[in-house]
C-alpha cells in the first residue's frame, strides 16, 4: 500500500467539472481561487448525504496517547502547560520575551491560545509567524480544532458556527492564499506575509501580540523581521513580542533585543535513542529504504519519518520502497506499509493526508523534506531516519544566481530531526552518517539565509520602509557587503532606485507586488509602454514564472512527455510557450485530467491561476487595468497571431534577458 504524488492528478474525472467547481464558478469562466483551492478546503470536515458532519478522525490518531486522551487532556499534558502561569506573568511584565522550548513542548500551538485566553485578542490580533507555508497551514488547522473543542466543552456542539472553522477565529495567510476573516483573532502566517503587512502599516497596529516561531531557523524574512520588529516595539509599548526557539543558545536573541528575559520550557516528554551509521553511506536513498524496511519488519508498532533533501529524492525513496514491499509481499502475513511523501509542491489534499490516521494494522511511513523538522508534527512517529543532508539556497553575487545545493545538515538540525521521534512515546533516530561526520563535518548551526541568498526583494522592501542606509540596518548577522551592493545595483538597473540610492516612484509600485523585482518591473513596463500594451499577457507569463515548472517529465515516459510539450511550443520564446500553456489550460477550465494527459503538473497550473488572480487584484488596486494585445483587455485570450507586441517588444529583448542574467527563477 503506497501513496504518492502521482495519485493526485488522476483522482478527478477528466471531462466534467465537479459540483464544487460549479459552486465556485464566478460566472465568467474563472473559478474563484480562494474557494476552489488551498489547504483549508482539504482539512474541513466532510458532510454526508443527510447534511451531517462525518468526523474523519473518529477512530483517532495513530498514537495510543492521542487516541485515548481528549484534546483538553492532550493540551494539559504538554510541557508548556506546567509553566503556563509563570510564562504569562513574564510576558505581562516585559515587551519582549525569548521562549526556549525543545521539540514537542507545545509552544507553537499553545502560546497563541494562552494569549487569547489572557485577553490579548480583546484589542488586537495575535499573530504567529512561521518560516514555512506548510507549517503555517497545518498548525492553524490544529489550533482551530483545539479552539473548537474548547467551545464544545463550554457551550455544547450546537453552539459551533463558521467562526469555529479554519479561517474563522483561527486562520492563516501565506503567499497568494489568505484564509482569514473578520472573525480571525489568531493568525498564523509566513514571516514574509507579516513583512509585507509592515509596508502598509509600519507599526502593525492591528496586532496586540506577535509570536515569532522557530526563530532558530534564521530564514531570510525572519532576520529582516528581527530588525523591523525591534523598531516597532520601541515605538509601541503596548505590543508584546514573543520570540521562540527550539535551541538552547538563545542568548544571541536576548542580546539583540537589549538583554530581554529568556524563559525556558521543560524538554521533550519522552527520550529518543540515536544510532549512528558504522560506515559512510554513499547512497543515502538506498540506505534509508533498507533501514525503513528493517524497522517495518522487525520493530514494534510506530510510524516512520524519513528526512530527505527534496522532491526528487522523496519520490525516488517512495518508489523504491513500493517496489521492495511488492517483492517482499508473500501473502496476508506481510504487514502493509503506507508510504506518504511530503514536500511543499505536493497537492494540498495529499499534504493533509499525512495527518490522517493509518488504517488498523498498517504502519505509516512519511518521507519528507526538512519541513517536518520543526513546527510540522505528524502524530504517532516513533522512528526517524535522518539522511544527514538538506537543500540550501546559496547566492553568488558575481554571476547573480541562486543555486540549490545539497549540503550536510548542522548538528542543531540533527537534534531537531531526532526530536520528532519523541513526541508521544520513547523513540529511535537512525542517522545515516557516522559519529565522526557528526562531530567533525557538521556545523554547530546553519549559516543564516540572509548571508547566503539574493537580497533584491529585501532591499526593495527595506527601502520602502524608509531605511536609507542598508549597511546600518539592525541585522542580527549582517549580510555580505557584496550581496547588498549587487542587489542595489540590480534595483538601479531596473529603475527602482535613483542615482542617490533612493526609491523611485516605479520602485514604490514594484514593492506592492510580492514578486522578484525583475518580474514586477516587467509587468509594469508591459502595461505602461505605449508600443506594447500587453500587460494582460505578461501578467500570465509572470504568474507562470512565479510557480515551479509546470512541465512533468517522468523518467519512464520522457519521449511521450516531450511530444506533449511540443504541442505548446512557441519557437520565438519559452515565455510565450508558458503563456500558451496557461491559455490552453484555461480553455479546459484547468482540469486536472487534462493536465495529466498533457504531462503538466495540475497543482502548478492551478497555482499559477491563483497567482494570476491575486496579481490582477493588486494591479486593479493601483488602478492598472490589464491591457491585452488581443484587444480584449484583462484576459489575454487572443490566439498566437495576436502576440506580436510580446514577441517583438522590448519586454523580451531587454527585460527577459535581464531576468535570465539576474537568476529570476531563484534556483538551478
Amino acid at each position: 500500500m503506497v501513496g504518492g504524488a502521482k495519485d493526485a492528478a488522476a483522482a478527478k474525472p477528466a471531462q466534467e467539472k465537479s459540483q464544487e467547481e460549479e459552486d465556485d464558478d464566478d460566472g465568467e469562466g474563472e473559478i474563484d481561487y480562494r474557494k476552489s483551492t488551498g489547504y483549508a478546503k482539504h482539512v474541513k470536515k466532510k458532510k454526508s448525504a443527510d447534511g451531517k458532519e462525518d468526523d474523519d478522525t473518529k477512530d483517532g490518531p495513530v498514537s495510543e496517547f492521542a487516541r485515548t486522551k481528549s484534546i483538553r487532556e492532550q493540551r494539559e499534558y504538554l510541557p508548556v502547560y506546567t509553566v503556563r502561569d509563570e510564562l504569562l506573568t513574564v510576558i505581562r511584565e516585559n515587551s519582549v520575551v525569548i521562549v526556549v522550548g525543545e521539540t514537542g513542548s507545545g509552544k507553537t500551538t499553545q502560546l497563541t491560545q494562552y494569549l487569547m485566553e489572557e485577553g490579548y485578542t480583546d484589542y488586537g490580533m495575535v499573530g504567529c509567524t512561521q518560516p514555512r507555508r506548510v507549517a503555517a497551514m497545518s498548525v492553524a488547522k490544529r489550533v482551530s480544532e483545539e479552539v473548537s473543542s474548547t467551545t464544545i466543552e463550554e457551550k455544547g456542539k450546537e453552539s459551533l458556527t463558521e467562526k469555529d472553522e479554519l479561517g474563522g477565529t483561527v486562520g492563516y495567510a501565506i503567499r497568494f492564499e489568505d484564509c482569514t476573516s473578520d472573525h480571525t483573532v489568531i493568525k498564523y502566517m509566513t514571516d514574509g506575509v507579516l513583512l509585507r503587512e509592515s509596508l502598509r502599516d509600519s507599526d502593525l497596529n492591528k496586532y496586540s501580540a506577535i509570536v515569532m516561531d522557530e526563530a532558530h531557523e534564521r530564514s531570510l524574512n525572519t532576520d529582516v523581521l528581527f530588525g523591523v520588529l525591534r523598531k516597532v516595539v520601541q515605538r509601541r509599548s503596548d505590543l508584546k513580542l514573543i520570540v521562540t526557539s527550539a535551541t538552547l543558545s538563545a542568548e544571541s536573541f536576548a542580546d539583540f533585543f537589549g538583554g530581554v528575559p529568556v524563559f525556558r520550557i521543560p524538554g521533550r516528554t519522552f527520550p529518543v535513542d540515536a544510532y549512528f551509521s558504522k560506515t559512510v553511506q554513499e547512497d543515502y536513498v538506498m540506505a534509508a529504504v533498507k533501514q525503513a524496511l528493517q524497522i517495518h519488519f522487525n520493530s514494534p508498532a510506530g510510524d516512520i519519518l524519513i528526512f530527505m533533501t527534496g522532491q526528487e529524492d522523496i519520490e525516488g525513496t517512495c518508489q523504491v520502497l513500493a517496489e521492495k514491499m511488492e517483492k517482499l509481499s508473500d501473502g496476508e502475513d506481510t504487514p502493509p506499509l503506507l508510504v506518504l511523501p511530503m514536500y511543499s509542491q505536493l497537492p494540498a489534499d495529499l499534504q493533509a493526508k499525512i495527518f490522517d490516521a493509518a488504517p488498523k494494522g498498517v504502519r505509516k511511513c512519511v518521507v519528507s523534506t526538512n519541513v517536518a523538522e520543526t513546527s510540522l508534527t505528524v502524530d504517532g512517529i516513533r522512528y526517524v531516519i535522518d539522511c544527514g543532508y538538506c537543500k540550501l539556497k546559496v547566492y553568488n553575487p558575481k554571476i547573480g544566481m541562486d543555486a540549490l545545493r545539497v549540503t550536510p545538515v548542522s548538528r542543531a538540525n540533527a537534534k531537531q530531526r531526532s526530536g520528532r521521534a519523541g513526541r508521544t512515546g520513547p523513540g529511535h533516530c537512525f542517522r545515516l552518517y557516522t559519529d565522526r561526520q557528526y562531530r567533525d563535518e557538521m556545523l554547530e548551526s546553519s549559516v543564516p539565509e540572509i548571508q547566503r541568498t539574493n537580497l533584491g526583494n529585501v532591499v526593495l522592501l527595506l527601502k520602502s520602509l524608509g531605511v536609507r542606509n542598508l549597511l546600518e540596518f539592525d541585522f542580527m548577522d549582517p549580510p555580505p557587503q557584496d550581496n547588498v551592493l549587487s542587489s542595489l545595483y540590480q534595483l538601479w538597473i531596473l529603475g527602482a532606485l535613483d542615482n542617490a540610492g533612493e526609491l523611485t516612484t516605479l520602485g514604490r509600485r514594484m514593492a506592492e507586488f510580492p514578486l522578484d523585482p525583475p518580474l514586477s518591473k516587467m509587468l509594469l513596463f508591459a502595461h505602461e509602454c505605449p508600443e506594447l500594451y500587453c500587460s494582460a499577457e505578461v501578467l500570465i507569463v509572470v504568474s507562470m514564472l512565479s510557480v515551479p515548472s509546470v512541465f512533468f517529465r517522468p523518467k519512464d515516459r520522457e519521449e511521450e512527455s516531450d511530444a506533449a510539450r511540443e504541442k505548446f511550443f512557441v519557437p520565438e520564446s519559452d515565455h510565450l510557450t508558458l503563456l500558451n500553456v496557461y491559455l490552453r489550460a484555461k480553455q479546459h477550465r484547468f482540469d486536472a485530467g487534462w493536465c495529466v494527459r498533457h504531462y503538466l503538473h495540475s497543482k502548478g497550473v492551478r497555482k499559477a491561476r491563483e497567482v494570476h488572480a491575486q496579481l490582477l487584484e493588486l494591479m486593479r488596486g493601483q488602478r492598472l487595468e490589464p491591457k491585452s494585445c488581443a484587444g480584449g483587455g484583462g484576459g489575454g485570450s487572443g490566439g498566437s497571431g495576436s502576440w506580436d507586441p510580446v514577441r517583438k517588444g522590448r519586454v523580451q529583448r531587454v527585460l527577459l534577458s535581464e531576468l535570465q542574467d539576474q537568476g529570476h527563477r531563484g534556483s538551478t
